[in-house]
């Protein structure tokens, strides 16, 4: 009895083995790389990049507020950080296209009174510390300091005297991104934001 039920059991499993299979191969169509190593097949596929980074811990109430008040800062002003460099991918052939002194000089006063219609009062109402977090979100964004874009599209007097203003307000236009120094934590939210995490 014993040993029937034991024929039963294994004929029911190769039973339901060979009919579970090809549907398992059926569902999935799509066609992969594969290596094969010292007789061994290895699939070879492309998968999406995770981005890891490492848990952000508070010493205190004041510390975690001043993350919070420094990434609402930095969401604040990404999106025309992002809008800066989609820019210059869109102009700079353009500009570098012309020969002329006269119409390069045209086609940045239409650009610049256009982006003063548009955005004159968003930056006026920005902070001097968001200022900052622009600066450096633009150099991240262009790989170009403010410096270098004012001088390569308006020229060198108009850069110095930019650079001037800015010293004024405690800014630098030559102040280059560091993503894995003085700029880390910045990088590290802009790429959270970047994710879709905030």
């Amino acid at each position: 009895m014993n040993r029937a039920i034991k024929i039963l059991s294994i004929a029911c499993f190769f039973t339901l083995a060979f009919w579970i299979e090809p549907k398992a191969q059926t569902k999935d169509t799509a066609m992969v790389m594969g290596i094969i190593q010292r007789g061994d097949t290895l699939i070879h596929k492309n998968i999406l990049e995770v981005t890891v980074l490492p848990q952000r811990t508070f010493n205190n109430a004041r510390q975690e507020r001043r993350y919070s008040r420094y990434v609402n800062k930095v969401k604040k002003v990404y999106p025309y950080a992002k809008l800066a460099g989609e820019m210059l991918q869109e102009y700079e052939p353009k500009y570098m296209a012309l020969e002329d002194e006269r119409e390069r000089r045209k086609m940045m006063k239409d650009l610049e009174r256009q982006l003063l219609d548009e955005y004159k009062d968003d930056l006026k109402r920005m902070t001097i510390s968001e200022g900052q977090i622009l600066l450096k979100l633009i150099d991240r964004e262009t790989r170009h300091t403010s410096y270098v874009l004012i001088k390569d599209f308006r020229g060198g007097v108009s850069a110095v005297f930019w650079q001037g203003i800015a010293r004024l307000f405690r800014n630098d236009l030559k102040a280059e991104y560091d993503p894995t120094g003085e700029d880390r934590t910045l990088e590290q939210i802009v790429t959270l934001i970047e994710v879709g995490y905030l």
